[in-house]
């Protein structure tokens, strides 16, 4: 009897509704934490993996050996690599693609790599028109990795005290 007194006062004040308007009138009151997307970034780990890039020597030379163990190692396939001698008996790359549809970013390929040559940049805002711009060439990894050479070497520096 008592609980039917109970419910019928709340259905008659309404105070699931007081209850709601409550919560509405505190958050009105509280402090946003919107970001204007393009203008403002949020800080990001230096652990973070995005868009991938091929690093080069100080001396220009690009630092993949084409040992093939980052495409022996990424679990999506995502990777392919051709390879051949060069005169002076060191072996480089002629074809170096990454699939971004089937990448997972994992990190792997990273991780593989001996000579550090493939790295997983903090850029994760990129977009392509075409399914063509899904496969990274080497020479877009190239590119990519000279116009963000001081941000790559910034964030391996900041990682270093994690490995």
């Amino acid at each position: 009897m008592f609980d039917k007194l109970i419910k019928i006062f709340k259905d008659f004040t309404l105070s699931e509704l007081l209850l709601g308007m409550s919560v509405t009138a505190k958050e009105l009151v509280n402090t946003k934490i919107t970001v204007q997307f393009p203008e403002e970034r949020t800080p990001i780990s230096p652990r973070f993996r995005g868009i991938h890039a091929l690093r080069r020597y100080p001396n220009g030379e690009e630092r993949c050996i084409a040992c093939k163990l980052c495409e022996a190692v990424c679990p999506a396939n995502a990777i392919t690599i051709e390879s051949e001698m060069r005169d002076d008996g060191t072996r480089r790359t002629t074809q170096y693609d990454i699939d971004l549809f089937k990448c997972i970013y994992c990190g792997f390929c990273e991780e593989a790599c001996p000579v550090d040559a493939i790295v997983e940049t903090q850029i994760f805002d990129y977009a392509f028109e075409s399914r063509e711009g899904s496969v990274l060439t080497k020479e877009r990894l190239l590119e990519i990795g000279d116009e963000n050479k001081k941000l790559i070497d910034k964030t391996k520096l900041e990682d270093s005290k994690y490995r």
